[in-house]
């Protein structure tokens, strides 16, 4: 028996709609990807936001699945790092990478991230690169005195 769909297409029953939920399982057979990846894509992305339920089970929103797709196709087949891919995001903008990445519109991406989410990432960037200057500058000042120590052995 053939349950109507969401968009008014027949589906099989037992096959979910667009919109519906998936499972971590069920998004790593779509993305043919092992679990685990997706769980430590969600510790480097803090886009990624999947719900918990009871047992810290994860439902991925079809939001957070097209983001999945869009990282995959950044890291497996355009070849960037995981750093950068996040460089990316705060580069162009979430919904402008996961578009191009995917030869989407920009129009047409859902995204699930809030200006919170950005806002966040922001701070934490900002601090790492206050803290990088602070490793420059003392790294300069090292150099300065071994070429200042060398100059008097020479």
């Amino acid at each position: 028996m053939n349950m109507p769909a969401d968009d008014g297409q027949e589906r099989p029953r037992g096959e979910k709609g667009r919109e519906a939920f998936r499972t971590i399982s069920e998004v790593a057979d779509e993305l043919d990807l092992p679990q685990h990846v997706l769980r430590f894509w969600e510790s480097k992305f803090s886009q990624i936001k999947p719900l918990k339920r009871g047992g810290n089970r994860r439902y991925y929103r079809p939001d957070d699945v097209t983001l999945l797709r869009a990282i995959k196709v950044l890291l497996h087949t355009e070849g960037y790092t995981i750093k950068g891919v996040q460089k990316l995001f705060k580069a162009q903008g979430l919904r402008a990478t996961v578009a191009q990445a995917l030869g989407l519109e920009d129009d047409s991406v859902p995204t699930s991230v809030t200006a919170a989410d950005v806002a966040d990432d922001t701070e934490a960037d900002s601090a790492e690169d206050v803290a990088a200057s602070d490793d420059t500058g003392a790294l300069k000042a090292l150099l300065a005195d071994l070429k200042a120590i060398r100059a008097r052995l020479d």
